[in-house]
């Protein structure tokens, strides 16, 4: 099965139906096969831009805890390797959120991801290849 990344922003417009990208988002997902990875640091996240309404959290909550997407387990000892690409990319700056996926892209030769960020066009892998975006090229899988 095709894993592929997915950040904050399509995760957001998915369950705020006043984000520009909430439609792009739902026909993406209606024809995406696959496993969407995220870490715990890019669910922190979304809960947090959820916060105008504590129902639409609890929603998110209960899509994730039915598996709408598979929360990579990122260890104490792993930390060091995401500071080290926040350093690398400050002058961008890359968040924790973002570096998580980064770290997992690079851990699990993952290539693909799904964002409205455009700051994943400037990430590279440790092999200096960039994230496909599908969100961004329609790719489908």
């Amino acid at each position: 099965m095709q894993k592929t990344l997915i950040d904050s922003g399509p995760l957001i417009a998915l369950f705020d139906r006043s984000d520009r990208y909430h439609s792009n988002v739902i026909e993406f997902l209606k024809t995406y096969k696959g496993e969407l990875i995220t870490s715990w640091a890019v669910i922190t996240e979304v809960s947090h831009m959820l916060d105008f309404n504590l129902q639409v959290q609890i929603d998110f909550l209960k899509w994730v805890e039915r598996g709408g997407v598979t929360i990579y387990d990122i260890s104490q000892s792993d930390i060091a390797n995401i500071r080290l690409m926040m350093e690398k990319y400050i002058d961008i700056p890359m968040d924790l959120a973002d570096a998580t996926l980064m770290y997992i892209a690079n851990t699990e030769n993952i290539k693909e991801i799904v964002s409205i960020d455009s700051d994943f066009d400037i990430y590279r892998t440790l092999k200096k290849q960039n994230l496909k975006n599908l969100l961004k090229t329609g790719v489908k899988k």
